[in-house]
């Protein structure tokens, strides 16, 4: 079989795997969670397996304690999760309250410079809008209560992921020994060589991001608390875990704690910390963790990270969001390699004169 061919047939072969990963992104949530946690684990079952310990007896222990902490860690929250979830819904109307005073001069400033003209039109276009938000809201809960199966997905996830991780993490060295013999032959050692560059750029990314994002969800959760936030504890949490997606995750999270601050106190001051939280975390995410514990592993223009989010969203929707960056990744490992093969090609330097001219 000629390069060409080879060529061809293993991108039909992508293409094909890229078609049924759309097709399939509603159920493949619990399966990337499993095959994510066995990569992070990998490395701690290798040296049990190095400390004489079977790799089944391994395996086993590690999910199980990895499981266990992870679920440990959660039933100790959801006391209290649940006692500011449950504060935080008896003062909603208080919170409306302040809101409406704070937006009461405004609104009455606006209005006081408008004609009634002007009024009438403003009026109408909200309507149209508020019309508009109702709509899209149904039309959403519409998709999530139907299309979505979001409890499904909830308990599949719970259900699922530690299957599939123990079993991924139990046969990885066979795995990896099994496509290592599906390589051509002609080409074995080359792709050995870009999928080690693989390997280290996502190990980088991955191990260090989910201590970035441990960290940042402590730091958050302890802030907004410490500052008097209702539902700060929560926020915190949900704001440090998110920040698993670069830049947008942040940002939620401060959206979300300062519009919360503003609806629950009356006085610049606590405003204030809770800001002073936000942007102490995003300060310390952007400056000592993520330099420190992500680096420039993945080797991506920060151009390029929000184009990823936004396109993996587009594409596969929450999934893609959660994979954007560590496929990003992948394609920048391989867009580097096929610029060197190119740059020292002909097609870039040219056809040689020959001797005889």
């Amino acid at each position: 079989m000629t390069s060409r061919a080879q060529i061809r047939f293993w991108l039909i072969g992508l293409a094909v795997f890229i078609g049924l990963v759309y097709l399939l992104k509603a159920v493949l949530l619990p399966f990337v969670a499993g095959m994510a946690a066995a990569y992070f684990l990998d490395p701690i079952v290798d040296r049990l397996e190095q400390a004489k310990v079977g790799r089944s007896p391994a395996t086993a222990m590690v999910t199980l304690g990895f499981f266990i902490i992870v679920g440990g860690a959660i039933g100790l929250m959801i006391p209290l999760i649940e006692t500011q979830v449950v504060e935080f819904a008896h003062k909603v109307p208080d919170y409306a309250e302040v809101l409406r005073g704070r937006l009461r001069p405004l609104v009455d400033t606006l209005l006081a410079n408008l004609d009634r003209e002007d009024v009438a039109k403003l009026k109408s276009t909200a309507e149209g809008y508020a019309g508009t938000a109702l709509s899209w809201g149904v039309n959403a809960l519409g998709n999530v209560l139907t299309g979505g199966m979001a409890v499904l997905s909830v308990v599949s996830l719970l259900l699922i992921t530690p299957v599939v991780t123990f079993y991924l993490l139990r046969d990885w060295d066979k795995m990896i020994q099994k496509v290592d013999g599906w390589l051509p032959l002609d080409h074995a050692e080359t792709i050995r060589t870009q999928l080690r560059e693989v390997d280290s750029t996502l190990a980088g990314f991955v191990r260090g991001q989910a201590l970035v994002c441990t960290v940042l969800a402590v730091f958050y959760g302890v802030g907004f608390s410490l500052a008097g936030l209702d539902l700060g504890l929560v926020v915190g949490l949900l704001t440090g875990i998110a920040t698993v997606i670069p830049y947008l995750g942040g940002i939620m999270g401060m959206v979300v704690s300062i519009a919360l601050a503003l609806a629950q106190f009356s006085d610049w001051m606590p405003i204030i910390l809770v800001a002073g939280v936000s942007l102490t975390g995003q300060v310390i995410e952007g400056y000592v963790l993520t330099p420190n514990l992500v680096g420039d592993r993945i080797r991506l223009h920060p151009v390029w990270i929000p184009f990823a989010l936004l396109a993996g969203g587009a594409l596969f929707g929450f999934l893609g969001v959660l994979l954007a960056v560590p496929v990003a990744a992948v394609i920048g490992v391989l867009v580097r390699f096929s610029l060197e093969r190119y740059l020292a090609s002909p097609l870039y330097r040219g056809t040689p004169p020959s001797s005889g001219t």
